[in-house]
């Protein structure tokens, strides 16, 4: 029997509302931005520029940042000033040893010649990664359209004609683990995020340059942190880290905010990452929590041991008693 889809009541979306603002308010930006990999698109004032350098940023940020973070770096320093004059040239001739010894875990310098080239093709054929894009999103329309979109924009850029030259010997498993399809069961969380960057703002976090994509539209970027804040809010029940899972957290952020339903990830993400939300409830931490009034955890914690609860009763009905 199909799971019916979980709703955020509207009595609880209006209880959640000041809280999440309550949140965001409190953040520390600059030094999230520090630990976040937001930070490297953010540096180039020129959209085309940011476009490109977000998307190298986005399909490595698997892991840890503190190690991921530093490879970006070193690929977007091999690219000089101009990511996008530099995968424009770079998808005339291109040379898979290029990116030598800008390896991270799955990866390889092939892979990132890949991508590069890709890019390049992209935006030479289209004028840009977002027009791409947002010609994808307007095609396929209706239920199920960021997703859909998304597949064809990562199949379009790992059937790149430069793309098969070369991962000659190489394979093409470490292009799709950079560009996921967003068609699986996982949660494209890369994807999800370079949308988030790439539509929403500007406010000082994302960079707000594809402004045909409405911020309605996105699906939030679902991580360990995200899904476990998302948990104990009640924003969902599901256990997986899927694409259903992001997309019903989503419905109950639009419960809140229906025009920019991911407008809180940045904030339940760095929650999570920074420790001041911890796995196993920590009293000290949880109780000064802003959120601490919405968390079902709390909310547990504070009920009465059901032994505590016998005790009360009994010593209820013994001044019953006496009385």
């Amino acid at each position: 029997m199909p799971r019916r889809p979980y709703t955020l009541s509207p009595a609880r979306a209006a209880a959640l509302r000041p809280l999440l603002d309550a949140l965001d308010a409190a953040l520390d930006r600059r030094a999230r931005l520090a630990a976040d990999p937001v930070e490297l698109p953010r540096r180039y004032a020129d959209p085309g520029d940011a476009e490109v350098a977000a998307l190298f940023a986005a399909s490595l940020a698997y892991g840890r940042a503190d190690v991921f973070k530093p490879v970006v770096e070193r690929v977007l320093a091999a690219m000089g000033p101009s990511p996008a004059a530099f995968v424009r040239e770079f998808a005339r001739s291109p040379e898979p040893s290029f990116f030598a010894g800008a390896i991270y875990r799955f990866n390889r310098p092939p892979d990132l010649a890949a991508l590069a080239a890709a890019a390049g093709d992209v935006r030479a054929r289209h004028g840009s990664l977002g027009a791409r894009f947002a010609e994808l999103l307007r095609a396929c329309g209706g239920d199920g359209a960021l997703r859909s979109a998304l597949a064809r924009f990562a199949r379009e850029l790992r059937d790149a004609p430069q793309v098969a030259p070369l991962l000659a010997g190489r394979g093409t498993r470490g292009l799709l683990h950079l560009l996921p399809d967003a068609a699986g069961p996982g949660a494209s969380k890369r994807w999800n995020l370079y949308l988030r960057w790439m539509v929403r703002g500007p406010d000082g976090v994302d960079l707000g340059l594809w402004r045909e994509v409405p911020p309605a539209a996105l699906v939030v970027p679902l991580d360990t942190h995200v899904h476990r804040v998302a948990r104990v809010l009640g924003l969902t029940a599901r256990p997986d880290a899927s694409w259903r899972t992001a997309e019903e957290i989503t419905a109950s952020l639009r419960r809140i905010d229906p025009d920019d339903p991911v407008r809180y990830d940045f904030a339940l993400c760095h929650l999570g990452m920074s420790g001041a939300c911890p796995v196993r409830r920590e009293a000290r931490r949880c109780d000064a929590c802003v959120l601490a009034e919405g968390c079902l955890s709390a909310a547990r914690a504070a009920r009465p041991r059901p032994a505590a609860r016998t005790e009360a009763r009994r010593t209820g009905s013994a001044r019953a008693r006496t009385s």
